[in-house]
């Protein structure tokens, strides 16, 4: 049970830390959009959103790796690591809602990269508003791992 605990634990961490990114590349994002023609801003703007898309395939993959490991590590270590999807169906919906938000991270770093060469981005309202999605699927997501409705 330790080394299940651990795995979370460090799941979790990472996790945490790519939400952390997948938050703040849109407000980069905005940031970008604010800033007009100051071209030394959204260089330093530019810089900073490529470094932490980066970063945060990083994270995704090491968040990924650890849920691998809880998801499937009991047939591995059966005595080390339980079962804890069983024969429930939770997981399939945070999942989905998981790679809905990978999908949202990349299209954040698409758009960082067509504003680098110079492509118009939307407005800063409409990212501003695009920036609060991820608040709603992380809800979700927290919701089915802490209740398991199915």
């Amino acid at each position: 049970m330790t080394a299940y605990l651990w795995f979370k634990s460090f799941h979790l961490l990472f996790v945490i830390a790519w939400m952390a990114a997948v938050f703040y590349l849109p407000r980069i994002l905005v940031n970008v959009a604010e800033a007009g023609g100051e071209a030394a801003v959204r260089a330093r703007l530019h810089l900073m959103g490529h470094r932490l898309y980066r970063f945060g395939h990083i994270l995704f993959g090491l968040a990924l790796l650890f849920g691998i490991a809880l998801w499937l590590g009991w047939r591995v270590f059966p005595g080390s690591l339980p079962d804890v999807v069983g024969v429930t169906h939770w997981l399939h919906p945070k999942l989905a809602l998981v790679l809905l938000l990978l999908v949202y991270f990349i299209w954040s770093g698409r758009l960082l990269k067509r504003s680098e060469q110079g492509a118009p981005l939307p407005s800063a309202r409409r990212l501003r508003v695009l920036n609060e999605l991820p608040v709603l699927a992380l809800f979700a997501i927290i919701t089915l791992v802490l209740f398991k409705p199915f």
